[in-house]
């Protein structure tokens, strides 16, 4: 089953497909998808998020694969919902996508087994985690900058069951800037596996219910520029449209940076 949370009139709903492709809210109302706004289908809790889990963006970023999960946490402000954009500040000369299976836990645990860390997962979403690579210190050590900016990670637009999903370690990424294709890969090519992840994180502390962990990004990752639509998607889970925009749209001076962004 597929769920997601929007806002309509006024008031925040729970929503699943329907079998016409429009939307059924909590209530009962049906509305079609372009009536609503979309919002990250899940609260969270902890985001926990994985840099070079892909050996393949590991050299593409000219570093080498970890010996270890390298993990680091992202806040709550950071994510936003399909159909939304991200802000591209006019001081940045790098900013690219990097489409991410993401893992939803769906109850506590601690020191869980490889062999039980299905048992822990609710479902599956897409996550795009921008990152700003202007400001990448080296490669264990992700600056702030590079992955906390408000509404830098479009999540949704779907929460996917568990059940529903038959093998997450066999899942086709595919990303497209302005219809072109860019980026494809498939989360086989995983480093770090999902249960490998569950594990070694609950190794050291208790998960939660409502907790995320972006999985990496394989190769492929590209600039945007202001003005890119952006659609990340990963087979079975659901198609994530973000639009990158620039700082006038923000009510700030545009920098001579974004203006050669823009030209590019």
């Amino acid at each position: 089953m597929k769920k997601a949370r929007v806002a309509y009139d006024g008031i925040i709903h729970e929503a699943s497909e329907a079998s016409d492709g429009r939307l059924q809210l909590d209530d009962g109302r049906y509305v079609a998808s372009d009536e609503v706004v979309w919002l990250p289908p899940v609260i969270p809790g902890t985001i926990f998020a994985l840099g070079l889990n892909y050996a393949d963006h590991a050299s593409e970023l000219a570093f080498q694969a970890p010996k270890e999960p390298l993990v680091f946490l992202k806040g709550p402000n950071t994510l936003i919902g399909h159909n939304s954009s991200t802000r591209r500040p006019g001081d940045v000369s790098y900013m690219h996508y990097e489409c991410e299976l993401a893992v939803v836990i769906g109850k506590s645990g601690k020191d869980i087994a490889k062999e039980e860390a299905y048992d822990y997962v609710a479902g599956y979403s897409v996550a795009n985690d921008y990152a700003f690579r202007d400001y990448l210190e080296n490669y264990y050590r992700p600056n702030l900058r590079v992955k906390n900016r408000d509404g830098c990670t479009p999540l949704g637009p779907w929460l996917v069951d568990a059940s529903d999903v038959a093998d997450p370690m066999n899942l086709a990424i595919t990303t497209y800037v302005n219809g072109v294709k860019t980026q494809e890969g498939n989360t086989r090519d995983m480093i770090f596996t999902i249960a490998d992840l569950i594990s070694y994180l609950s190794s050291f502390l208790t998960l939660q219910a409502g907790d995320l962990i972006l999985t990496g990004t394989p190769h492929g990752t590209v600039d945007t520029a202001v003005g890119d639509e952006v659609v990340t998607e990963i087979e079975g889970i659901g198609r994530l449209k973000n639009t990158v925009s620039g700082d006038e749209a923000y009510g700030r001076e545009t920098t001579s940076t974004t203006k050669a962004t823009i030209e590019r």
